[in-house]
Order: C-alpha cells, then structure tokens, then sequence
C-alpha cells in the first residue's frame, strides 16, 4: 500500500501552483505576443487574410507558453528560440527534399532538429514540433524552401521573443536573463562582494553540466538561488537584528541649499564618506556622497544638485540581512533610516562592521546544522 502510495505520489504535481497573478501575467502576455506577432507576419507578407489565415504556426503557441511563463528557463531564451525553431525548420525541410515515406520523413526530420539544437546550444522543445509540423503540413507538389524558413518561422520566432522581452520587462520579470555575473559597480574584474565568497562561474556551470541541469537551470539563476539561501541563513545567524536597533540616531545632516564650499567643510570637520539631507520639514531628501565633489569647483553647486537619485532607503524595521545584502553591493556606504519620509537613522559600513565583529559567533555555521 505505501509503494503504491508512492507511485501515485510520484505521477502528481511537480511543481507548486503559480500566484493567480502570475498566472494572468503570463497568459495574457502569451496572448498579446501571438496575436502581434501574427500582425508583423501579415505585414511582411499582407497575402492572407489576418483575421481568418494568420501566418502563425502551432508551434508557436509552445514557445510564447516558455518566453512569457518561464522566461527564465534556459529553453526559453532568445537564442533557444530563433535558433532552435529555424534549425528544426531547416532539417526537416532537407529530409523533405529526400522524397521518404512520410513516417521515416517524419522521425528524421525530429532527429536531425534535435542534433542540430545540442550542436548550436539551441534546446527549444517547441522545435522538435517545428520540425514536425513542417513534414506534416508539406504538400508533395509544393514543397517548403527558403522562403518558408524565413517567414514565418524565423521572422515570426523573432518577433515574438521581441515581444517577450518588451512584456516580461514591463510587468517585473527579467528577460533575457543574465548568462554572466552582473559587473561590479567599480569596473573591476573581481566578482562582487556577496559574490566572492560562492562558486565561480565556472565551477557553477561545471556543476549544472555534471548534474544534467544545464538545460533547466542557467547559471546565474542558480547564482542568485545560491544568494538568497546565504541571505536567509544569515537571517537565521544573527537573529531577530533590525536597523533601529543598530543605526545612528544624532545624524549630521545638510540642508538642500547647502552650498559646495559648506559641504566640503562638512566632510572634512566630520570625517564621513557621505552625508544626508534633511529638507526643512524632516524629511529625507538624498544622499550626497563624498566622490560626488572630486573635480567640481562651481560654489554654486548645492547638496540638492549633488546627491544621489537611485539612493536605498531602509525602515526601522529592516532586517540586519537584508542591509548586510545593500551594503555590500558597492553601491552605497550608508544607509538612510525612514520612518514615513522623516529622516530618523542612518546606518555606514563602519556600523556594520562593528556589529558583525561583537556579534559574529566562534562557529557561525554550528546553529545551521
């Protein structure tokens, strides 16, 4: 009774149910990409009707399901897509030109389009139905040639991973995503600070390889799942820390007027690599980091003129994980504490690093195991 349990375990879901809001995103992106896509293919070539014959082929319809559903899968990327629909496209064509029996056509014509994606690094599994449909749909009087590969299976494969990429980055999701580490902030080759410590890339891609892997997960993704489990372990290190428990409460701060001959003062009386500002009302209204003066000499300039725009904010009640994460990204030395939009807190590197030696443990992965 329990082995059968277990095979009837083993045949249900696999994966857990996305969010209803994920669930519409993708489909009806799927939906906006098809239909587009079928209007680029009428204009190429306006020779159907396009609300009766549109130019799309069926198997399109598998690869708008991995672009806008899974668009981090390594089978959903750009050149999986273009690539692995046209090679499909393209060997069964060429068995077509053999004059085989439909069945043998048929089988070679998926065979030769899978060994064409492995040797092109182009895994789509939509292609093999390209290659497929193709053979399927071919008339023995008219067979399909160049121009069938063109239109609609390259052009329409672009096209809808252009829609893709324009879709799945307007509703928050990244695509085509990451093949490579994300450069440092300071342009050098070393990795990133929260990356120093994890895999190389090689060693990651070696790894996804061995493991047979590679296909389902590429290896940035696996970078970034590696990251976020440090992230949660070190949540779990050092406990329930909050940013009003570790910020600065009597903050030097500079008004938005402040001009550049008083701010210069202000780093060089105080000591501090950046400096926030605190509008007339309370509240916050950038960060001016020190860099920010080298080579400027105009008196005129102001804290306002200078301070950074893309600046990460924090509340008290920000965990000590998640300013670990921000601080050691390079981006910023310091980080402003809100509450509303009223400055309250800030928290430096230097803060964090005082707290990480007086709480770091002697074995500070004995409480993960």
């Amino acid at each position: 009774m329990d082995r059968l349990r277990q095979i009837l375990h083993s045949l249900g879901p696999s994966m857990p149910a996305p969010t209803p809001t994920e669930a519409l995103r993708a489909s009806l992106g799927a939906a906006l990409g098809l239909a587009l896509t079928a209007v680029v293919l009428w204009l190429l070539n306006p020779t159907t009707s396009l609300m009766t014959h549109p130019a799309l082929i069926a198997p399109f319809g598998a690869s708008a399901f991995l672009i806008f559903a899974v668009p981090n899968s390594p089978m959903a990327q750009p050149w999986a897509v273009v690539l692995g629909n046209t090679a499909a496209a393209l060997c069964a064509i060429l068995i077509l030109h053999a004059n085989l029996p439909m069945l043998p056509t048929a089988a070679l014509a998926v065979m030769l389009a899978m060994l064409a994606m492995a040797s092109l690094r182009a895994m789509h599994p939509p292609a093999g139905a390209v290659a497929l449909a193709t053979v399927l749909s071919a008339h023995p009087e008219a067979l399909p040639g160049l121009h069938y590969l063109l239109l609609p299976v390259a052009s329409g494969s672009i096209a809808l991973v252009g829609l893709g990429v324009i879709w799945n980055q307007a509703t928050g999701r990244r695509y085509p995503f990451r093949l490579s580490p994300t450069p440092t902030p300071h342009g050098t080759k070393d990795p990133a600070q929260d990356r120093r410590f994890m895999p190389s890339h090689q060693v990651l891609a070696a790894t996804l390889t061995r493991l047979r892997l590679s296909a389902n997960l590429g290896v940035e993704d696996l970078a970034r799942l590696i990251e976020t489990a440090e992230t949660e372990a070190n949540a779990s290190l050092f406990g329930p820390i909050t940013a009003a428990q570790m910020m600065s409460r009597d903050i030097i701060s500079v008004s938005p007027d402040t001009p550049l001959p008083a701010l210069a003062e202000s780093f060089r009386s105080h000591r501090f690599k950046t400096l926030p500002i605190r509008n007339p009302d309370g509240s916050f209204g950038g960060l001016v980091s020190q860099s920010a003066l080298v080579g400027r000499a105009d008196p005129g300039l102001t804290a306002a003129m200078l301070a950074d725009a893309n600046t990460v904010t924090a509340t008290p009640q920000t965990p000590l994980a998640q300013l670990i994460s921000w601080l050691a990204d390079g981006g910023q030395q310091a980080i402003p504490v809100l509450e509303g939009t009223t400055l309250v807190g800030l928290i430096t590197r230097s803060d964090m690093i005082a707290l990480l030696s007086g709480h770091m443990p002697t074995d500070p992965f004995r409480s993960l195991q």
